[in-house]
């Protein structure tokens, strides 16, 4: 059983790296369907006032911190978590172990092109990654039940969602059982990272726990997103100061 937390009314699951990967290998063998969300500041901080994308990540199978605002929220609040665990690395890794297990993934999102290109880069990069399907995530409504549909018979047991926060997340929960996948997991910007449109950042901005601010120089219009790690800082220093941070 994964060990849980509770920071703002949302649950955050204490795992390292391997033991997240190891528990969605966990998914694939056990079948479906299981959502995994990877929650950054700008999750905690939407949770708070969006009651859908609260319920939605308590009822998630799991749960990872993908943001160092996350797990310094959390420290501070006495509650430790033993490491990020971001979305971009956790795809990565399945990926791997997917090819080396001869699994099947399905990517939908980004821009047209992207998941395609995505498909190609990662399949060379770990022969014997199966990916079944692709789609762009510029769809209407009515195109849902359709994309529904493509993804449960095209077989793929794992689904990586690249809609964007909290697109991404609603929209598994409200497909998931329809989707035919043991595990479903919104991951942001990790398809364009995938088929090399955008360069992740290097190891020392990683490691710094800088990685936001090296995106924010390579792209502006992130900037909406940064802002809610002040609201993160603010949020946590006033639970300090109730001591509490439920």
């Amino acid at each position: 059983m994964l060990q849980a937390i509770q920071i703002f009314g949302v649950k955050i699951h204490r795992v390292t790296m391997d033991q997240a990967v190891d528990a969605v290998t966990g998914f694939l063998h056990e079948g479906g369907p299981h959502q995994v969300i990877t929650a950054d500041s700008s999750m905690l901080v939407m949770a708070r006032r969006d009651e859908e994308l609260r319920r939605t990540i308590n009822d998630a199978a799991l749960v990872t911190p993908d943001s160092f605002g996350v797990t310094w929220a959390a420290r501070r609040l006495g509650r430790p978590l033993p490491e990020r665990v971001t979305g971009v690395d956790l795809a990565e890794r399945l990926c791997r172990r997917c090819a080396s297990a001869g699994r099947r993934v399905f990517f939908l999102g980004a821009a047209p092109g992207v998941a395609e290109e995505a498909a190609a880069r990662m399949a060379g990069r770990y022969p014997g990654l199966h990916v079944v399907g692709t789609r762009h995530g510029f769809f209407r409504a009515e195109e849902e039940e359709g994309i529904v549909a493509e993804i449960a018979a095209s077989g793929a047991e794992l689904l990586l969602v690249a809609l964007g926060i909290p697109r991404q997340e609603k929209w598994i929960a409200r497909h998931l059982s329809r989707l035919g996948v043991s595990a479903a997991i919104g991951v942001g910007g990790t398809l364009d990272v995938f088929s090399g449109r955008v360069a992740r950042a290097p190891a020392w901005a990683q490691r710094g726990n800088v990685e936001w601010l090296y995106r924010l120089a390579r792209n502006p219009r992130k900037i909406q997103k940064v802002k809610t790690l002040p609201v993160l800082v603010w949020m946590t220093l006033a639970a300090m100061a109730r001591s509490d941070g439920g």
